[in-house]
């Protein structure tokens, strides 16, 4: 592995920012961002990354390997939920395995960000469609998640005449949840605009969505993930080390199947490493606000501090160098 690699993704100032929010809370200093700031820079994120994605997918056209990139992002979005479930029910009830097979088979958008910056770091150019791939990933892992706890609990069924109509709202509410909640729809909603509006509207707004106005605010966004990563890690006390173990060895594997299968469909090298870093990150945002509302009876502490406390800060500290690595050893 190239120690070099990891200097590199570390002293990234967005990832060095993260490193800071968590100091702060270690410290105990009283170091914030004012509560209305930290969505506010999230919204602008997933609005610059889609619409770029956007252009550049205006730019590139629909080929057949960018059809078959997309393809592959539903595939890989559908079917982790299923062996992580399985996985995760040698220790944990239904419900929790459900709910955190569900946050490993959806996607960090701000560690595909990251991903991306140290590949303009390093110049190694990566197609706009990966954000679409982002954007298709975000979803399934919510309706599999839902389908494994429907599948697995039938004992849990009452027989009460009103199940039928309590099962149709619950299934509507997670569908709605799944592909309208504000993120997905915010992001795809971007993407579109940016491919429609193509070269003219590219030019209007690519001062406010290009490098300097986004690594500004990618940097408070880290610098707020680290003062809630680190609050996070008090905790994973409770979740023991198999769980802890499975928060950093499944995103290696996921990142691994990845990486196979990118090189398969015959990806670059810039591609092959934003699609291995979907397949290896987990949702801290998207997935648990649906999960609190359908799978109530998950634990929260659970999934969102594996997802925040142990995923994200693995991923975009040695993660995402080692699959770079990984990916140029295997010759993609």
């Amino acid at each position: 592995m190239d120690s070099s690699l990891i200097l590199s993704n570390i002293l990234n100032p967005p990832v060095l920012f993260f490193f800071l929010g968590m100091l702060a809370i270690f410290v105990q200093s009283d170091l914030e961002i004012p509560n209305p700031l930290p969505k506010l820079f999230s919204l602008y994120l997933l609005v610059a990354i889609g619409f770029k994605g956007g252009h550049e997918l205006y730019e590139s056209g629909l080929s057949p390997l960018i059809l078959a990139t997309l393809g592959a992002a539903v595939f890989m979005a559908s079917i982790v939920p299923v062996y992580s479930f399985f996985i995760l029910k040698i220790k944990l009830d239904n419900y929790n395995a459900a709910a955190i097979a569900a946050t490993y088979g959806s996607i960090s958008a701000v560690t595909f960000i990251t991903a991306s910056s140290l590949l303009d770091k390093l110049q190694i150019p990566y197609g706009g469609h990966m954000v679409a791939a982002l954007a298709l990933m975000e979803s399934p892992a919510i309706v599999v998640g839902l389908i494994l706890v429907r599948v697995f609990n039938k004992k849990e069924a009452t027989g009460e005449t009103d199940e039928d109509e309590n099962t149709s709202t619950s299934w509507g509410e997670v569908l709605h949840e799944a592909f309208l909640n504000g993120s997905v729809l915010l992001l795809i909603g971007s993407v579109i605009i940016g491919f429609l509006t193509g070269v003219d509207g590219w030019h209007k707004v690519h001062l406010f969505v290009e490098k300097d106005i986004f690594y500004g605010a990618l940097m408070f966004f880290l610098l707020d993930m680290g003062l809630v990563a680190a609050r996070r890690i008090q905790d994973l006390r409770q979740t023991g080390m198999f769980l802890i173990g499975f928060a950093v060895f499944m995103p290696i594997g996921n990142a691994l199947i990845g990486i196979l299968l990118a090189k398969a469909i015959g990806m670059g090298q810039g591609d092959a490493l934003l699609f291995s870093v979907l397949c290896a990150s987990a949702s801290y945002i998207a997935v648990p606000a649906a999960m609190r509302m359908t799978v109530p009876e998950a634990n929260p502490s659970l999934y969102v501090s594996m997802a925040l406390a142990i995923t994200f800060p693995f991923n975009i500290i040695v993660g995402i160098p080692i699959y770079l690595q990984a990916i140029k050893l295997l010759g993609v």
